[in-house]
């Protein structure tokens, strides 16, 4: 039998997608819901990221531990993170234990506690969080990258700001939570060996009653991305790069990719060879792609020792430009094994289908099929990946570098 993908929406707004795996016995649940970082109000940066910190510590009946341990008693491996759109609960259990698992992440979502006395905790989480960003400087300018090159509200940093999650109330985090945990633009995946009808029955019974909100929706306001410079006494310098791209809902979106996997798809890749084998200028380079659903983005790093930094820079831009100048059908190849490589790791995980069928419905609103990737990965040839650069060349560079001075933009 062939793929099996199913979808009901409830009508508060909730869309519900399946996809049976008949050839596994585990299943993973997948919550994606509209409370990602874009909508911290300001002076409450980071709040999205301690509401989904708390959340899972205490819920319906049960307090923290009673529930962390009707969990574990499911086996069920789980984790909740904070995207800029999307906020996301994630489970992965035996198949058998979706039903019981589902009742309990009902009260996630619909019935959280968020106690008073867990606040604290939490912001010393996130605090620490933040600091952390110190001793990794790599991470730090490809936030810095992204808070500079993205239009506001997609610029702001899960994290939050230091001075914000130490002013935050109790009442703010439950404000939060009432106003964009809703069912209008959620969406909850299930992939793995279930039963469509039985399922569908039961998510109507637990989340027909949830209350549709005002509607939460990214509004990117008008922006002109910036160059700076972060001065830090080092012996390294890091460097980021971001110039525009294709978003996933364009025809160009996997030669967008693969153009991304020649610069930067393993050891053979182009910046691997050129800036940091052949020229040593760099302990680390590499190049991908990013997408939202109006904006698509290349974006590059290269660490380096200060000396060499502003070499590293001008080679690594050279080569990113060099690009449209010709592509090997070997180099093709090689992005294409590992694309269709992906695709097939995928088939074999819940984890990763819940989480496709999720995504792939929040960009296009349907689901696609394996056939159809596959084609498009078959597609793919050197002219077309030529096309899209043409089409896309190296323009509108934002350069964003961490260290003891500041770097050029080659003209």
């Amino acid at each position: 039998m062939g793929q099996q993908v199913y979808q009901h929406t409830l009508s508060n707004g909730l869309v519900l997608l399946a996809e049976r795996m008949d050839h596994v016995r585990s299943a993973a649940i997948n919550f994606l819901v509209p409370a990602g970082s874009a909508f911290d109000p300001p002076g409450q940066l980071g709040v999205a990221s301690v509401l989904a910190e708390m959340i899972t510590r205490g819920a319906g009946e049960r307090d923290s531990r009673d529930l962390s341990l009707a969990l574990d008693n499911l086996g069920v491996d789980r984790d909740e993170s904070v995207g800029a759109v999307n906020m996301r609960f994630w489970g992965s259990t035996l198949a058998r234990n979706v039903p019981a698992a589902l009742d309990i992440y009902a009260d996630i979502v619909l019935r959280p506690h968020l106690p008073d006395a867990e606040l604290e905790p939490v912001q010393a989480l996130a605090l620490q969080d933040i600091q952390s960003l110190e001793d990794s400087p790599q991470t730090k300018v490809m936030v810095e990258l992204r808070r500079r090159y993205y239009p506001a509200p997609i610029n702001k940093d899960r994290r939050g700001v230091a001075e914000d999650i130490e002013a935050l109330t109790i009442d703010a985090v439950r404000v939060h939570f009432r106003r964009f945990v809703r069912p209008n633009g959620a969406i909850l995946s299930v992939a793995g060996n279930i039963e469509w009808e039985p399922l569908k029955a039961q998510v109507e019974r637990l989340f027909a009653r949830w209350e549709p909100g005002s509607g939460a929706e990214v509004r990117p306001e008008p922006h002109t991305a910036a160059s700076a410079h972060i001065h830090k006494d080092t012996q390294q310098t890091q460097i980021a790069l971001a110039f525009p791209s294709v978003p996933v809902t364009d025809p160009d979106y996997y030669n967008a990719r693969a153009a991304a996997s020649v610069l930067s798809g393993g050891m053979s890749s182009r910046l691997f060879t050129e800036v940091r084998e052949k020229r040593g200028l760099c302990y680390s380079v590499y190049a991908f792609h990013e997408t939202f659903k109006t904006q698509g983005t290349m974006l590059a790093y290269a660490g380096t020792r200060a000396e060499r930094a502003q070499e590293t820079l001008d080679v690594t831009l050279a080569e990113l430009k060099r690009l449209k100048d010709g592509i090997e059908a070997d180099e093709i190849d090689r992005v294409k094994a590992g694309l269709k490589s992906s695709l097939i790791m995928q088939e074999e995980s819940t984890g990763a289908r819940a989480g496709a069928i999720a995504t792939d419905w929040y960009y296009l609103e349907r689901v696609r099929s394996f056939d159809e990737i596959q084609a498009i990965i078959d597609g793919l040839t050197p002219d077309s990946v030529l096309g899209y650069l043409n089409r896309c060349p190296v323009r509108d560079v934002t350069l964003v570098t961490l260290g003891p001075a500041p770097l050029t933009l080659p003209g």
